[in-house]
């Protein structure tokens, strides 16, 4: 492994421990020496990688933000009927909640943490990321922009609440979510 390799490698664990610290105690709660300790470096190591705790919470909650935006992008952009592509939503996102709930924890109760500049940008990548939504659903099933937003953000409300769950196996999670999902993006009015 490169020396590139390696600080690349310890940068995404210390970006994973933040993420499990975080979401378990809070932004305001974890010490560097905390995600440092967590990967087996001193607190001071973690400026080799990160400015500040805030620096480290704005890369994070940027980069998962990013992700969401490229997945949707990419679901989209494999084309197919309406109800396809808005199946590839939905399994997307349900795939980062149970793969990285940490993330989704922390975003939920610490954006307003972040940097004014990085609030910005996430805020900027959800509407984004929202509008992505909100064109397939108006595709999907004819009907006014407002009224695709609120079922997309509605259907994120009960999605991006699953952190907060007992435990229960990641597979029927996501069968449940999906169902869950699917019933609400279809409810008459």
């Amino acid at each position: 492994m490169t020396r590139e390799q390696a600080k690349a490698e310890r940068r995404a664990d210390l970006l994973q421990a933040a993420a499990r610290l975080m979401a378990r105690s809070g932004f305001t709660a974890v010490r560097l020496e905390d995600i440092g300790a967590e990967v087996g470096v001193s607190g001071p190591a973690v400026y080799r990688h990160f400015d500040s705790k805030t620096d480290l919470l704005d890369t994070m909650l940027v980069d998962i933000s990013e992700r969401l935006l490229d997945g949707a992008q990419a679901a989209i952009a494999a084309g197919g009927p309406s109800a396809a592509v808005l199946r590839r939503l939905v399994d997307f996102h349900i795939d980062m909640l149970v793969t990285r709930p940490d993330l989704i924890a922390v975003q939920d109760r610490d954006l307003h943490s972040l940097s004014e500049e990085a609030r910005h940008r996430v805020r900027s990548l959800q509407r984004r990321y929202v509008e992505r939504w909100v064109d397939v659903l108006v595709e999907h099933a004819p009907q006014s922009r407002a009224s695709a937003r609120v079922r997309a953000q509605a259907v994120f409300g009960l999605l991006n609440s699953s952190p907060r769950l007992p435990d229960y196996p990641a597979d029927d999670l996501r069968g449940l979510l999906s169902a869950m999902a699917w019933s609400a993006l279809s409810a008459s009015v």
